[in-house]
Formats: structure tokens, C-alpha cells, sequence
């Protein structure tokens, strides 16, 4: 490796994220993602609540009424997400700000899902703020689904007062954190036959106004009665619909949301979605996963930005994989998780990759997010398909690394990293020249708050590279 080039990462035409943890599981390590996926995500969507007013908080309000006479999902006093542990009164030592900082270690933003008591004053909401101060950009959804009936902050307010509560927790929290962008999730337009407006358009338009990030949660199909029943044909606690109507209504909904911003667009997501098993059964729930993303290419759909598959483990059917009802910390794989890698490693849904000119070291690497990001690309010859192909580093560097189409962690510990992976499903024909990419994310999973922009970016200056071994044949021919 004699040649270093600079290598600049930017946005997918549709941005790929994922659900790590919710009410239905548990959050699995970004490593285990990693290795299952082949590639990281740009964001990972963590769900949690923050009710500090009520007599169980900080308890996980499952845990606080185990055994309780409880027959649906969201009949708690308040929303059985894991809680939001920071705020004010709390410190940043435990969840999500755990997660949070393995998410960005591995080269991936955050979407913060939390649901938030409206009753919360000003400081609650500022002290939110500072907590997410550090974390470089992170995208906040408050309160979503808001334009329906089943979460706490719904049933303690009207509509209109959980609007104005969404415009001014987004206004103070980004006063206290600039890097945060806010995400508006509501019911969009639901029933186009009755008109163009979207669901409570009334009470949302001023919020519609000022979010960073439209959103709706699209289910192509949904067994809502999970875990209390089973979804059986002529039940009513489940539906399914079609995946041209799900894009089509999705659609409609970026239109109506610039309609009330006055033409003018903003970045469009789903924020949830999936096809629940429990009503398709797994081959379909993989097959209408396939169907509306093609929809998306086929259509040229510039004007959606991304979506996140909900979940990656599930306890129910709405996961990658399964949960094992035997040990939580073990998944089983669906047919939808080879679908949605074979998605994400579309050219549509990958981020973009712009190689500039030649440097020399030492070379200073930028992290600004996963669709802002300065690294190197590096030119490797192989002679042909390898046997043994792998990095040897003498630094504490905290790199992503892809190769052949891979991707690989290296932590500040490790030292040697293995590439052979990328070679299994890839391997070569004859002699090839790829080229090795490099990024360093914050290796703490917090920027630097001391450096001039460092609420926006991460720098690592790298002065060594790694040494690479690459051989074509065993260490020792066979003697057959």
C-alpha cells in the first residue's frame, strides 16, 4: 500500500436504517449487526420514554406493574419503552447513551425515538438537550404517531396541546443542542378518498412547518394485538394492505406536508417499516419488503430520503430475526433478513463515495455523520482469489474499513482485523485491484466539545497505516 487517495462519503439516494430495541425486544450489539448485515446502517433507531413525573419512573413500567391485569400493548400508565435515563436529575452513565455510543463508534448516526410526558417543563426538556449535546448529528423523533390514540402522551392531552408540545420541546432542546435534527412522525394522508389532508392536519400544520424531517410509520401489514392474541384469518386485531396503497399514500403524504410548508420540500422517511410475519408468514413478510423498495427505484422516488426496518430482533415476527423463546441473547434468522441485505447493498440505498486527490501522511480524518465523512481510499492489488488477507495496526485508532464490498470495526484494542469475509461470498476470479476504504468515527462515541466545530465533527489524525498480509495460497501446499 503505497498510495493514499482522499475519500469523501455522502448521501444514498434512499437513505437504509434499522430498529435496534423497542417494547418487543432487546438492543443487540452494533458488532453482531455488523458481521450479520455486511454493512453499517446510517442510522439506528433506539426507542425510549421519559415520564419523570410519575410516581414509578424511572422504572420500566412493565417491570413496576408485572402481573397486572394488562390485555393490550399500551394500557400502562405510560409507554413500556426502556427509559430515557438523562434528563433532568439524571446523568448520561446509562441507557440509551450506552447504545448511543455504540451506534456511533460503528460509524452510524442515531434516531432517538422518545416518547415524552407533554407536562415536562422548559428545564426537562433543555437538560434533554444537553445530554444529546455530544453525540454529533442525532435525529430526534418526539413523540411519534402522534395522530393516533394508543400512546400516553395522547390520552393525557388533545391533539392540539400534543402539537404545541412537539414545536416547543424541538425548539428548546435544539437550543441547548444544535446537532439535533427533529422528526415529525404522524398519520399523513390515511384515506385518500376523503381528500388530500392529511390525518389532524389542523392541529399539525404548525409543527408540519417547523421539523427538520417529515415521517410516517407505514406497516404493510400489522398484527397490533401482539402479544395479547393471535392473529387468526377473520380476527380484527391485525390488517394487511397493499404495497402499491402503502407507497402510494406514503406518496401523497410528502405532498400534502410540502403543500402546508408552502411548496417547500423537507427530507421525507419512514421511520417504521415492515410487513408483520404474523400475518404474511415469513416468505411474504420478505416479499412485500422486496416489492416496496423496488417501487422506490423504479420510481425514481428522489423525493424519499430513507427508511428503517423495524426491528432487527423482535419477540414477535417483525424482526430480521426472532428471538430465541429459549434465550433472549440468541436470534434465529428470517428470510427477510437476506432480503433486506440484498437491499442495502443496492447502489440505491448505499451512500455515495467520492475519491479526490492523492495526500501523505499524517492525513486528518472528519466525521461529521454517515452521509458527511472524510477518509482515505487505498489501492490494493491481489494477485488472485486470497487465502489469508488481513490488517496489522500499532495504533489505538477507531476505524470503519470496507473492502470487496464489506465492511469491517476495528476498536482502539484490536489490532489485527481479519478481511476474509469479504472474499467469501465475493471471491475473486483472477487478479484484481480493489481499493481500501477507511473512516474513522469518534472512538468514545462522543465528539469533543473543546474543538471549534467539534458539536459537528470528529477528527482523527492518522499517522501510520496498518500493515496488510496477503497470501494466495495455504501457508503449507497439500502433499496429496
Amino acid at each position: 500500500m503505497e498510495k493514499i487517495f482522499r475519500l469523501t462519503m455522502g448521501k444514498a439516494k434512499c437513505a437504509a436504517d434499522l430498529g435496534d430495541g423497542s417494547e418487543r425486544g432487546e438492543y443487540v450489539d452494533q458488532d453482531y449487526i455488523l458481521h450479520k448485515l455486511g454493512r453499517p446502517l446510517r442510522s439506528i433507531s433506539l426507542m425510549y420514554c421519559y415520564y419523570p413525573l410519575d410516581k414509578e419512573w424511572p422504572a420500566r413500567i412493565s417491570e413496576a406493574m408485572k402481573g397486572s391485569n394488562v390485555s393490550f400493548q399500551w394500557d400502562y400508565p405510560y409507554d413500556d419503552y426502556f427509559p430515557y435515563l438523562g434528563g433532568l436529575g439524571g446523568n448520561t452513565d446509562g441507557e440509551p447513551f450506552t447504545c448511543m455510543r455504540d451506534v456511533r463508534r460503528h460509524g452510524q448516526d442515531v434516531t432517538l425515538t422518545l416518547t415524552i410526558d407533554p407536562a415536562v417543563s422548559d428545564e426537562h426538556l433543555a437538560a434533554i438537550g444537553d445530554d444529546l449535546s455530544t453525540f454529533g448529528r442525532v435525529l430526534l423523533r418526539i413523540n411519534h404517531e402522534a395522530t393516533g390514540n394508543w400512546f400516553s402522551f395522547n390520552k393525557r392531552c388533545s391533539y392540539q396541546e400534543v402539537a404545541d408540545f412537539y414545536c416547543r420541546a424541538s425548539r428548546i432542546i435544539k437550543e441547548h443542542a444544535p446537532n439535533v435534527q427533529t422528526i415529525l412522525c404522524i398519520g399523513g394522508v390515511e384515506n385518500p378518498e376523503n381528500g388530500p389532508e392529511i390525518e389532524k392536519e389542523k392541529e399539525f400544520s404548525q409543527a408540519v412547518r417547523e421539523t427538520d424531517i417529515w415521517s410516517v410509520d407505514k406497516y404493510m401489514a400489522l398484527h397490533w394485538g401482539w402479544p395479547y392474541d393471535v392473529a387468526e384469518p377473520g380476527g380484527n386485531s391485525h390488517k394487511r394492505d397493499s404495497v402499491r396503497d402503502i407507497y402510494e399514500m406514503t406518496k401523497a403524504s410528502y405532498e400534502r406536508f410540502r403543500y402546508i410548508n408552502g411548496g417547500k420540500a423537507k427530507p421525507m422517511v419512514m421511520s417504521e417499516f415492515n410487513a408483520d410475519g404474523d400475518v404474511t408468514g415469513a416468505y411474504e413478510q420478505a416479499e412485500m419488503v422486496r416489492m416496496f423498495c423496488d417501487m422506490v427505484k423504479a420510481d425514481n422516488a428522489e423525493w424519499f430520503s430513507g427508511l428503517t426496518f423495524y426491528q432487527f430482533r423482535d419477540r414477535g415476527r417483525l424482526g430480521l430475526e426472532t428471538e430465541d423463546p429459549n434465550n433472549p441473547n440468541v436470534g434465529i434468522e428470517q428470510p427477510v433478513m437476506r432480503t433486506y441485505r440484498d437491499v442495502i447493498h443496492d447502489p440505491w440505498f448505499m451512500p455515495s463515495m467520492t475519491q479526490g486527490g492523492e495526500l501523505t501522511l499524517p492525513v486528518t480524518l472528519r466525521w461529521g455523520s454517515s452521509e458527511d465523512a472524510e477518509g482515505i481510499a487505498i489501492p490494493v492489488h491481489f494477485d488472485g482469489d486470497p487465502h489469508f488477507c488481513e490488517l496489522v495496526f500499532e495504533d489505538d485508532s477507531n476505524l470503519m474499513i470496507e473492502l470487496n464490498g464489506r465492511w469491517f470495526y476495528k476498536s482502539p484494542a484490536a489490532k489485527t482485523i481479519d478481511l476474509m469475509s469479504a472474499f467469501y461470498d465475493k471471491p475473486l476470479s483472477g487478479a484484481a485491484d480493489l481499493t481500501l476504504k477507511i473512516f474513522a468515527p469518534p472512538a468514545t462515541g462522543e465528539n469533543d466539545l473543546s474543538a471549534p466545530d467539534g458539536q459537528f465533527n470528529y477528527y482523527y489524525t492518522l499517522g501510520k497505516l496498518p500493515k496488510i498480509r496477503i497470501l494466495t495460497t495455504p501457508v503449507e501446499l497439500s502433499k496429496d
